[in-house]
């Protein structure tokens, strides 16, 4: 018996020696924006012998979860607070941050919207309840029904930073739990108006041309992010504690390789800038 237990032992040292991710089991969680690609780099490091399960929730509550130790990684499509690195330090860890890649923020309508293009300085008096009508932004007599999504999400902290320039959102704007309602509200409502990750964009919702200078209004796309023409591009971000380097880094070595940046390409986002 204790022979064979050796032998056991032994023979998955050598298992971990021959394949470094046969141990690798590994929780991510947190940004919306941030699940499909670590769904997909999951899964190929899972056929690698890698062991990695991923859910979404916003970036606010993988950054509680990876505090408090319930997740190895958090996924956020925002920089960790200083406050959230506070209560990392209080738990006796500190965090480290890596970017896996990059996003171009599209504002989403109905498809039948005629509306195309709308200013940075539009979608703010839109989010904060200054334009009500499509009317007053060269569309239909018809009203504006805003979505966002709720506050634990890093998009929509990420939205209110970068283009409602720290504007307060309308109390009649609709939170959102996740970013695949956003899509279904939008696809559903005519007057509707949102905002999502590039790498949710489809036919079902048409993305509006964006303009911070007034004048130039352009596409949300991977190639207007890359040439830097599209104005509303944020870094992804995954965190983790470096008490728990070890543990975690086969996969995020993997996901910055060649063969996992070529997944946030395939995905949707933007491997490199």
């Amino acid at each position: 018996m204790f022979n064979t237990l050796k032998s056991l032992v032994v023979g998955l040292g050598l298992l971990a020696l021959i394949n470094p991710f046969a141990n690798a089991q590994i929780v991510v969680k947190g940004s919306d924006t941030c699940l499909p690609v670590s769904q997909q780099e999951a899964e190929a490091f899972g056929k690698k012998g890698g062991n990695v399960t991923v859910t979404g929730g916003g970036s606010g509550v993988g950054i509680a979860a990876l505090i408090s130790g319930t997740c190895d990684i958090a996924q956020a499509s925002r920089p960790m607070k200083f406050d959230e690195k506070q209560r990392m330090s209080e738990a006796g860890k500190t965090a480290k941050e890596v970017i896996i890649g990059y996003d171009a923020l599209a504002v989403i309508v109905h498809p039948d919207n005629p509306v195309k293009n709308l200013t940075r300085q539009q979608l703010e008096q839109i989010y904060t309840g200054k334009i009500t009508n499509w009317k007053e932004v060269g569309g239909s007599d018809m009203k504006i029904v805003v979505y966002c999504r709720e506050s634990s999400s890093g998009t929509y902290e990420f939205f209110k930073e970068h283009v409602m320039k720290n504007k307060n959102y309308a109390t009649a704007v609709l939170s959102m739990p996740a970013t695949g309602a956003i899509i279904q509200s939008v696809k559903q409502t005519k007057g509707a108006i949102g905002y999502v990750g590039l790498a949710y964009l489809n036919i079902e919702v048409k993305a509006i041309h964006v303009s911070y200078d007034g004048k130039t209004f352009v596409e949300p796309s991977v190639a207007n992010a890359k040439n830097k023409t599209y104005p509303v591009v944020r870094p992804l971000y995954y965190y983790y504690s470096i008490n728990n380097e070890k543990k975690v880094k086969p996969f995020i070595d993997f996901v910055k390789s060649s063969e996992g940046q070529a997944i946030v390409d395939k995905v949707g986002f933007i491997s490199h800038l």
